[in-house]
């Protein structure tokens, strides 16, 4: 039995030497998210913390319908500011992607359909660490789904 665990170990760390010494962790000021064509983000909550001063967010559409039928995307606001975001949001359009040009929008993709991806980069210049952010989709609708929690710090 001692001789099986010491070839054990004899391999384990034979093989540490193969891994690089500066193993790079995934960037923490990046993030990710999905839309379904079920009207759901695949995360109910997104963080990054303090220490990025940008962040970079991409949105994947996964589902199959076309922007004008099922578009999607992500809009950052102050939390007491969502549910009016998100009526101003359908007087302006599909043409401003349903994206209205308010000082409340902190960030926005733009409107993405069944299978596109859109990414966005912005400052986190003017949010404040432990404050109360939130995300929606402001297609007409879905924000009654589509909604989640931004934390920053």
């Amino acid at each position: 039995m001692n001789a099986i665990r010491n070839t054990l170990a004899a391999a384990v760390l034979g093989t540490a030497g193969l891994l690089p010494l500066h193993a790079h962790a995934a960037d923490a000021c990046a993030l990710e998210i999905s839309g379904t064509d079920q009207m759901q983000y695949d995360k109910k909550e997104l963080s990054v913390p303090a220490s990025c001063k940008e962040v970079t967010l991409t949105l994947h559409h996964t589902g199959k319908f076309p922007k004008a039928a099922m578009g999607h995307n992500w809009v950052l606001v102050a939390g007491p500011d969502l549910t009016a975001v998100d009526s101003a949001a359908a007087g302006v359009g599909i043409a401003a992607d349903y994206v209205p040009n308010d000082k409340r929008v902190l960030a926005h993709t733009k409107l993405v359909g069944g299978g596109e991806s859109t990414t966005v980069k912005f400052s986190t210049a003017g949010l404040k660490a432990g404050g109360d952010y939130k995300y929606l989709c402001t297609f007409p609708g879905h924000a009654a789904l589509m909604h989640g929690v931004f934390k920053f710090g």
